[in-house]
């Protein structure tokens, strides 16, 4: 009788779940053996190691863990590459697929697809804010811990400080460590560039008098590179196009024909307009979605621009040219 009872209590119980799932190799196309599967839970104390496991020659994984309340995180190294997977409360936990890339210290199908800089004048000083959007649309994630990925100047004003939060595809902000490189001004960031689309934000100080001469360069190879000055900022320079204002910031946004800029900034900056109430409904996407406030007010500010550059650049255009293409966003 007592080892019935027994029995009925345990068939009353939840069945124990399991994560389990198989690690996919996107460059191949098979499943990859050896990868680390670690699963996380994500709290107030940030990230907490659970348990992990490693994939067989199937692919396939098992993690003996039972995930429930907080979101949890599967975290998948493999070729000194971590990749993310992310398990919302009440999704499931069995038959997963983590996808991984083979690495290459090479940048294959990475590129800088934009590359923009918000400068921001005032009190004796300039905070410059950098973001550059990586496209990988090749199979294999660049990733070269000796040399970095991104390369970037800044200016010997900025004493080498430099803030940086790195975004991987489908990801968040993450920092990310930079180092001096042989070149001058010139740092690198080590990050690996994945597949996808891969954001980097940049921030450093410099000192600054209004009207000075301000020099830059661009050590990458940018598909587009944009100079922005917030409201109530004006900027004057040599190889740049007038793409006109931003609508919602009044950000004044430039286009840059060269690989190194020479600028003065005069001015105050201003708060925009607060928009009307009546033009809500017909504003179009709301950007403040799109590109989370993550960076403060001065990312805020590039976040706009940002994105109503990727959702449709071409309005702002004031090139006659009909030839030219609109350039479509990512979200």
């Amino acid at each position: 009788m007592t080892k019935f009872l027994g029995f009925v209590l345990l068939a009353s119980l939840p069945a124990f779940a399991a994560v389990t799932g198989t690690v996919i190799n996107r460059s191949t196309g098979q499943p990859q053996a050896g990868a680390t599967v670690a699963l996380n839970k994500l709290g107030q104390n940030g990230i907490e190691l659970i348990d992990q496991a490693k994939s067989d020659a199937q692919g396939k994984f098992t993690i003996n863990q039972e995930v429930q309340g907080p979101p949890h995180l599967l975290r998948t190294a493999f070729d000194g590459v971590t990749y993310n997977h992310m398990i919302p409360p009440g999704s499931p936990t069995t038959n997963l697929t983590v996808d991984v890339y083979d690495s290459s210290k090479q940048p294959g199908g990475a590129k800088v697809s934009k590359h923009m800089l918000l400068f921001e004048p005032g009190g004796g000083q300039m905070t410059v804010n950098e973001t550059f959007i990586f496209a990988n649309d090749g199979k294999t994630a660049w990733n070269d811990p000796d040399s970095g990925t991104l390369h970037f100047f800044m200016p010997a004003g900025a004493n080498g400080k430099a803030q940086v939060n790195a975004t991987a595809p489908g990801g968040m902000p993450i920092g990310a460590p930079v180092t001096k490189t042989a070149k001058p001004d010139v740092y690198a960031v080590d990050f690996a560039v994945k597949p996808g689309e891969t954001r980097f934000d940049i921030t450093y100080v410099v000192p600054y008098k209004d009207g000075e001469t301000y020099d830059g360069k661009v050590v990458t190879k940018d598909d587009n590179t944009y100079l922005i000055a917030p409201n109530g900022i004006t900027l004057a320079g040599t190889d740049l196009r007038d793409l006109g204002t931003e609508p919602r910031t009044q950000a004044h946004i430039y286009g840059l024909n060269a690989s190194a800029y020479k600028i003065q900034l005069t001015g105050t900056e201003a708060a925009p307009p607060a928009p009307a109430s009546d033009q809500a409904e017909s504003s179009g996407p709301q950007i403040e979605q799109i590109m989370p406030r993550v960076f403060g007010q001065a990312k805020l500010i590039l976040a706009l621009a940002l994105g109503i550059l990727a959702l449709g650049f071409a309005i702002l255009y004031r090139t006659p040219n009909p030839k030219e293409s609109n350039e479509r966003g990512r979200r």
